[in-house]
């Protein structure tokens, strides 16, 4: 599943309309719908728009034996 089809996804269980998120980040609801089309979000990102919609972001690779890198 691709970024923006997540976030879209967090929006609507946060219950978040993307105006609304976009406000929430300091930015335009048109500049964010031009990230949201082109899809390029760094990490930092990912974390800012997770604690504006009262969530967690985390990422990592994990392996079968448990370990998270």
């Amino acid at each position: 599943m691709d970024i923006p089809k997540k976030i879209k996804m967090a929006e609507a269980y946060a219950d978040v309309k993307e105006a609304e998120l976009a406000r929430r980040l300091g930015t335009s609801p048109q500049a964010f719908g031009q990230r949201m089309k082109a899809g390029k979000f760094s990490s930092a990102d990912l974390e800012r728009i997770a604690e504006a919609l009262g969530a967690e972001f985390f990422c990592c690779f994990r392996f079968p034996d448990g370990t998270d890198i």
